[in-house]
């Protein structure tokens, strides 16, 4: 079965690439870093807000993207712990805007079998924003589709923190002297358990740094940097991410197809 089946491509450049990706190799969970709503809103004198009204229809298509291609996990990183230090109106409106989203989508996304995650600190967000995103997760829990993980309030150290002060309290609890952590142990105390790490990580707005995301679970995803902002990356450009994934050898560190043994990177 040909991609093409899946999505009804919007132009020439869309169709030929769905015909190139082979739904067989696709990545099991992609990330992505949506950065650039400003800028974007600036280059066009516009204020930020209407960046990041735009970002929202933008996400909206790259979730419906991955959803139809099959892809089990999509991340995306919506709001960090450092995001608070932007002024107080734009922090309040990400905030309406999340719970405006979270309103109008959630009848699709549940329609569509999408089970919606969040993950970060959700304990110090407003109330009503808190109320809301369990609400949508309680009413999404049952779905086997893909799974949608907004991070919200998150920082990959902070995700650490937190990871390893549950371990040392379940060590307290049962009086576990002996005990000592290994990879598995930390990464069943992520945010994250449960899901694949990461195997694409897309940067949008051309920044060369993974701004504290997902520090753990990116170890060895392929990251894709691209200079289109946030806004402007649409679903042609996701899937020219994707079809530039599947061009990749992935050798965790070992020898890839063809190469000689006793070369390194």
């Amino acid at each position: 079965m040909k991609a093409i089946e899946l999505i009804k491509p919007a132009g020439r450049g869309e169709a030929s690439l769905l015909e190139e990706i082979d739904l067989n190799r696709l990545p099991r969970h992609v990330a992505i870093i949506m950065d650039g709503n400003g800028r974007w809103a600036q280059k066009r004198h516009l204020p930020r807000i209407a960046g990041h009204r735009v970002g929202v229809k933008i996400a909206r298509q790259a979730i419906e993207t991955c959803a139809r291609l099959k892809i089990p996990a999509l991340t995306l990183y919506a709001f960090s712990l450092e995001n608070w230090r932007r002024p107080q109106a734009e922090v309040d409106f990400l905030m309406r805007l999340l719970r405006e989203y979270l309103k109008k989508e959630l009848p699709s996304i549940n329609k569509n079998n999408i089970r919606l995650l969040m993950i970060g600190r959700m304990e110090q967000l407003p109330e009503g924003v808190r109320k809301d995103i369990e609400a949508a997760m309680r009413l999404t829990s049952k779905n086997t589709g893909m799974k949608l993980v907004v991070a919200l309030n998150y920082g990959g150290r902070a995700e650490l923190v937190d990871a390893f002060n549950a371990i040392l309290d379940r060590v307290r609890l049962n009086g576990l002297l002996a005990f000592r952590a290994d990879e598995e142990t930390i990464s069943q105390n992520l945010y994250t358990a449960g899901l694949p790490d990461p195997d694409l990580l897309i940067r949008t707005s051309g920044e060369m740094r993974v701004s504290n995301f997902l520090l753990w679970q990116i170890a060895y995803a392929e990251l894709y940097i691209t200079d289109a902002l946030w806004p402007d990356f649409s679903r042609e450009k996701l899937l020219e991410a994707l079809l530039n994934y599947q061009q990749r050898e992935r050798r965790y560190g070992g020898l890839g197809n063809g190469r000689e043994r006793g070369k390194s990177d």
